[in-house]
């Protein structure tokens, strides 16, 4: 059985509202957890450090030798929260696209894992950042594709034109 679901996509491209649904639509109970939760689970001194995380202007993420560590141990009890029975779905932003998954990949490594591309076009993206509101502008532009570069997955969504529970139901589709 599907142990672990990792949704990866931009900015705004609809991870949120998918891991949602997916939890709505799966039989059993699945933990969601995103970069979000490392994110806000961080002293906020760590968003003001070269060695945290940093929100250029133009929506650019900078992430430092703190954050990485904090970031390893945080996939790390995730992947412990899936070997204890917990089934998780992870809202990730593979900023380092194929590296970052490369680093999932090792922490999940004796999981079943089912990958998944979460796709929006960059300007649908941009829209939905501005609608939002609590996200720097520039940041869903700059992450549409980059984040994908090199990493391979089972399935991907589009939520371009497709809604987030038509995506969660194909996801749960390939969920055995």
């Amino acid at each position: 059985m599907t142990e672990v679901i990792v949704l990866n996509g931009g900015s705004s491209s609809g991870k949120s509202g998918i891991a949602r649904c997916l939890q709505a639509v799966l039989p059993d109970p699945w933990l969601a957890v995103g970069t979000d939760t490392l994110v806000d689970a961080m002293p906020a001194s760590m968003q003001a450090s070269d060695a945290g995380i940093e929100f250029a202007p133009d929506g650019g993420v900078i992430v430092g030798s703190e954050f990485r560590t904090l970031e390893a141990a945080w996939i790390e009890g995730v992947a412990a929260m899936a070997r204890v029975g917990a089934r998780v779905v992870v809202d990730e932003v593979f900023l380092g696209g194929a590296e970052s998954q490369q680093r999932w990949q090792k922490a999940l490594r004796d999981l079943r894992v089912l990958w998944v591309g979460v796709r929006c076009d960059s300007a649908v993206a941009a829209g939905r950042e501005v609608a939002r509101g609590d996200r720097v502008i520039g940041m869903a532009a700059s992450q549409a594709d980059v984040v994908h570069r090199g990493v391979v997955y089972d399935l991907e969504v589009d939520t371009t034109h497709a809604e987030s529970m038509e995506c969660a139901r194909a996801i749960a589709a390939h969920v055995r």
